[in-house]
């Protein structure tokens, strides 16, 4: 399998942090490490993976069986944990976003162009049978020029609760513009092959999180106390991003609004179009034709269910360990592009006006100082 021989640690032994490391597990690799701050996290770890556990990532990477490292803790400590792994020669998938700001993420960027290690970035939705299939489709020449998506992804209620790392800014670096809505915002970059990016502008709004009469019928979040507990990130984001060649991508994000909830993913083509649900398995393809009579073409394509995405990114990334060669998708590159466009909507909105930022060269932050 592609993982043998490959020995994993990670940091960050909650949902995340185990759903990795049985995918791994799966393809071969051997988890032979874990690291978080809370031992009955590290004792359930140990448990179900025969792993040995540790408090810190410093720890963890004192271990020689550890080749490669998964980062799934709050978006604060990914510099310093994928930063002092790529130094000690270790390979790392880090899960998105890159880091909690913009700087955080252009150190993690500089550190990975001077290291001969693998450094993937978790955006799993990329891999779904639903986004396979439109980019065979588009290689095909199917859509004709792509010209715009519309990406959402919108909770009518999500918010997942003051008093969490997800709603402080030191941890989280945002709210839901970082914590879902990069979801959408990487595959609508991904889809039109990361054009570009001439201007951003966006608004996002804090509506509901600081609301002492929140209704939550599903129960997203546990223990809701407003007046108690610290909620102070964004809950929805509206932003708008112009690219160099033509192309436009429209966002909605949310982890609370009132409207239907949605992860609707619309790709505009001149000669077609495509509909899908962010990390679905099916694809509806939008055409029009004039054989017999004017009309419209609907299609349908179902995929693999079992097709969603992290499987097949775990892989790429043990692949690419296994095979000694560069990655094809996943990029810290790719990653940091998004890290600055996020950055871009935040400045947007703080204008008061969601006045349009420019958005500047990457080239320099990715090339290696020469000191």
């Amino acid at each position: 399998m592609i993982g043998d021989g490959i020995g994993i640690g990670v940091v960050g032994l909650g949902g995340m942090g185990h759903l990795h490391a049985r995918t791994v597990a799966e393809l071969g690799a051997s988890v032979v490490a874990g690291a978080d701050l809370v031992p009955e996290q590290q004792q359930r770890f140990a448990d179900e993976f025969n792993a040995t556990t540790y408090e810190t990532h410093e720890d963890l990477l004192e271990n020689d069986d550890v080749d490669a490292v998964i980062v799934t803790t709050p978006n604060r400590f990914h510099e310093p944990i994928t930063v002092d792994a790529l130094e000690a020669g270790r390979h790392v998938l880090v899960e998105k976003p890159l880091a909690h700001t913009l700087e955080s993420a252009e150190r993690v960027a500089r550190t990975a162009a001077e290291s001969d290690a693998v450094c993937m970035v978790g955006f799993h939705n990329r891999h779904a049978a639903s986004m396979a299939m439109f980019e065979e489709q588009h290689a095909r020449g199917r859509f004709g020029e792509l010209t715009h998506v519309e990406a959402n992804y919108v909770r009518r209620r999500g918010v997942p609760g003051p008093g969490s790392w997800f709603t402080d800014p030191d941890l989280a670096g945002g709210g839901a513009l970082l914590d879902i809505g990069v979801h959408a915002l990487d595959l609508a970059l991904y889809a039109l092959d990361f054009p570009e990016i001439v201007e951003v502008s966006g608004t996002t709004r804090t509506t509901f999180g600081t609301r002492e009469e929140y209704a939550d019928p599903e129960g997203f979040g546990d223990n809701w106390d407003a007046e108690s507990e610290t909620y102070e990130v964004d809950d929805s984001v509206s932003a708008f991003i112009r690219c160099a060649d033509g192309t436009t991508v429209s966002l909605e994000a949310a982890w609370a609004t009132n409207r239907e909830e949605s992860m609707d993913f619309r790709i505009r083509g001149t000669e077609g179009g495509a509909q899908f649900e962010i990390g679905d398995t099916n694809l509806k393809l939008l055409e029009t034709g004039t054989a017999g009579s004017d009309h419209y073409a609907d299609i349908r394509l179902t995929g693999e269910e079992s097709m969603t995405g992290y499987a097949q990114q775990d892989e790429q990334f043990l692949r690419a360990i296994a095979t000694n060669s560069p990655l094809e998708t996943n990029t810290v590159a790719e990653a940091l592009t998004v890290q600055r466009v996020i950055d871009a909507i935040y400045r947007s909105s703080e204008s008061g006006r969601a006045e349009a930022v420019e958005m500047p060269d990457l080239e320099a932050e990715l090339t290696p100082r020469a000191d």
